[in-house]
């Protein structure tokens, strides 16, 4: 008997056993998903929605269920897009935008929205223009964290009902019309002027008024230089005052004469002085104080 003999009569016993075991594996083979970390199946019984598929090992009826959409669930970052708007003071702005998000659920993702995408980023165009028409050209250059926060919200409110979150959203740049740079570098110029005159100013306030200190400060010392010397000058009188009461005139004629020899003492220390000239009656003051300064030794 020939190896083909032998086969065919095989089969032709076994026939039956063989169709069932080519059933069952096929079968396996379509009723076991393994579905990856990053991905998760829907499937469809008769073109309508029967459940989604998770990581791991699943198990479905062959024939009946069947794996319509394989969808990543992983993080996905929209294409950087450009749209023009108008601010509330009329400044034409460009801001380039962009957007992270992610599939949450795929059965609504698949069975609501064709082009995930593209109506994202026309949702994002729509608030962008919409929420910069709100805002004064200054607010949008310096509020940018706050308006980054309230179109995100917005954007999340929008496509909630595709099974979608969003993520994260950026504005890259706030880009403006020669125009308008031009009018804004001219303010700022003239900002800048302004602060250099006002700290010119402040600094002539802050001398004149520092001048005015020291001027001050100069009157006090005076005064209170005048007010010592004059302490001084009447201690002096007072204890001449008394010399006089206790000594009579004596006293006087000799403090009298002391000063006349003191003054003709300084006149003679003078630079290039040959000659001195005396008062008549120089030559009395000086007997006159000698005579006194004897009569007291005596």
């Amino acid at each position: 008997m020939t190896p083909e003999d032998f086969l065919s009569q095989f089969v032709g016993a076994n026939i039956v056993l063989l169709l069932v075991a080519i059933f069952l594996i096929v079968s396996v083979f379509l009723g076991v998903r393994i579905v990856p970390q990053s991905e998760k199946f829907v499937v469809e019984r008769f073109g309508r929605l029967q459940s989604v598929l998770g990581p791991g090992i699943n198990f479905i009826i062959p024939f009946l269920d069947r794996v319509r959409h394989k969808v990543s669930i992983l993080e996905r970052q929209l294409p950087t897009n450009t749209q023009d708007a108008i601010t509330r003071d009329n400044a034409l702005v460009q801001v380039d935008t962009s957007v992270f998000y992610r599939i949450l659920n795929p059965e609504k993702t698949v069975y609501r929205i064709r082009d995930v995408d593209g109506a994202i980023s026309t949702t994002v165009a729509g608030i962008v223009r919409s929420e910069i028409g709100m805002m004064d050209l200054d607010d949008v250059q310096s509020n940018r964290q706050q308006l980054i926060l309230r179109i995100k919200a917005q954007v999340e409110d929008a496509v909630d009902a595709w099974g979608i979150e969003v993520t994260r959203a950026e504005i890259l740049d706030v880009n403006l019309d020669q125009a308008t740079r031009d009018a804004m570098l001219q303010q700022l110029n003239a900002e800048r002027a302004r602060r250099a005159q006002v700290t010119e100013a402040e600094g002539k306030k802050r001398a004149v008024e520092l001048s005015a200190d020291a001027e001050l400060y100069a009157a006090e010392q005076i005064a209170k230089a005048r007010r010592i010397q004059a302490d001084a000058e009447a201690y002096a009188t007072e204890v001449v005052a008394k010399a006089i009461a206790d000594n009579g005139l004596e006293a006087a004629q000799y403090q009298v004469a002391l000063k006349q020899v003191e003054a003709l003492t300084k006149v003679g220390d003078g630079p290039g002085n040959q000659m001195i000239l005396l008062p008549a009656d120089a030559v009395d003051a000086f007997k006159n104080a000698f005579g006194m300064l004897k009569g007291r030794s005596t």
